[in-house]
């Protein structure tokens, strides 16, 4: 059962963080690019609705201690993402690494604006 239906990004200025989310959301699994005026939006594979990102702007954002983690399906999807990351332009990356005990394997960044992101995966105990 899905519990997450869609995020709704906000950011300061769209046009010049599309390219992040544009090379980040696809390598994450929302691959169909629905971006309509206003908002950059890619949604999931899957038949009928499917969970979506959406970025949109907003002038006065600031971004605060939120942060959005998406789930890799092994270490090395984690890894692999680490390197997207810094590729793109991500801000104060920490990891990939061990976080919060055994099995948790994450790397930790901020999209070029400072909203807080993280890919992590936790292995069965």
């Amino acid at each position: 059962m899905r519990r997450l239906d869609h995020i709704d990004l906000r950011v300061p200025d769209l046009n010049a963080i599309a390219p992040f989310y544009q090379r980040l959301l696809p390598a994450l699994g929302f691959t169909q690019d629905l971006t309509v005026p206003d908002w950059l939006q890619f949604y999931a594979e899957g038949d009928g609705p499917t969970e979506f990102f959406g970025v949109t702007e907003s002038r006065h954002h600031r971004p605060n201690e939120n942060r959005i983690a998406f789930w890799a399906e092994s270490k090395d999807e984690v890894d692999q993402l680490a390197r997207l990351v810094q590729e793109i332009g991500a801000l104060n990356i920490e990891g990939p690494g061990y976080d919060e005990g055994p099995g948790y394997y994450a790397v930790f960044f901020e999209d070029p604006v400072g909203n807080r992101l993280e890919v992590c995966h936790r292995a069965a105990n």
